[in-house]
């Protein structure tokens, strides 16, 4: 079992870099149901689990599926999702499923120009607040 492990997309990738000790599995641009179908077999068991997926999904994603079936084969102490900032019905779902696991829910503190990733100081913040 890691102590750390980080899933998920850009965003993902953004927390890693202030959390090097942390084992990654995540991809610039990819969607929930690409992450879960290329990952979903590996060993997620992880003394804390750190998520950022949905901000690349669309209408024809299934996140709530797809986010559940990641959730359901996570071993954890700690699970923390990170919210998208531009998508409330996607942030509705990841926070049922959270709240039924009862994980801990982080939104992004300051968003860039972009306004999906955080900025440098929020990346800080996230990274700092999943220790």
């Amino acid at each position: 079992m890691f102590e750390c492990m980080i899933l998920g997309d850009s965003i993902a990738v953004g927390v890693s870099q202030h959390r090097p000790e942390c084992v990654t599995y995540a991809k610039i641009g990819i969607n929930s149901h690409k992450w879960v179908d290329s990952n979903i077999t590996k060993d997620l068991s992880s003394g804390t689990v750190i998520i950022s997926l949905g901000s690349n999904d669309n209408e024809h994603i299934h996140t709530f599926k797809e986010l559940l079936a990641l959730r359901e084969v996570i071993d954890a102490k700690r699970v923390f999702w990170i919210l998208p900032a531009n998508k409330q019905n996607i942030s509705d779902n990841i926070e049922t499923i959270a709240k039924n696991y009862k994980d801990t829910i982080l939104k992004i503190p300051e968003v860039s120009k972009d306004k999906v990733h955080p900025t440098t100081k929020a990346y800080k913040l996230l990274s700092e607040q999943t220790k």
